[in-house]
């Protein structure tokens, strides 16, 4: 059952770095290179506004990235609990490698305080976080769904 879980955070590594690079070409979109920080979240969501398909697909994108997320932590495990940590652990390898990969790119963010548009479902200011914050958190999901995983599947069969 480990290996499964390897498996799912190596897809999870992979999925996180071509996130990145969609977002590479989404600043772009917005007028934002390498090395530019990120505008304050009303002037992202005005550069938004004047390109009018892409709030919509990427708020759809978000969605395709949970239900991405959620499928292979469905396949990784046999039990509920085994699932909801598999979940917590490639969302945390995800997110961790999402940003690895826009420093990469971009040089960007230049700082755990950076501040990040986190999530555009639903839109609003409590999204606009410092990287710290939703790196903090994957890390936490890593620890917590790894042993949640590990728990679900001790003594269970797979199916």
């Amino acid at each position: 059952m480990p290996r499964r879980l390897l498996v799912a955070a190596l897809f999870a590594a992979a999925m996180g770095y071509l996130e990145a690079v969609v977002v590479v070409y989404i600043r772009g979109l917005l007028g934002m290179g390498p090395g530019d920080g990120m505008p304050a979240e009303s002037e992202v969501m005005r550069r938004m506004a004047a390109l009018p398909w892409l709030l919509v697909t990427e708020q759809a994108r978000e969605v395709a990235t949970m239900i991405m997320i959620a499928s292979v932590a469905w396949l990784a495990a046999p039990t509920l609990r085994a699932r909801i940590g598999a979940f917590l652990v490639v969302f945390g390898v995800w997110d961790i490698v999402y940003y690895i990969g826009l420093y990469a790119h971009l040089r960007w963010p230049t700082s755990l305080a950076t501040k990040d548009l986190l999530f555009l479902i639903p839109p609003g200011p409590w999204w606009y976080q410092p990287v710290w914050v939703p790196l903090a958190f994957s890390v936490g999901f890593i620890v917590v769904g790894s042993r949640m995983f590990l728990r679900g599947t001790t003594g269970s069969r797979t199916s």
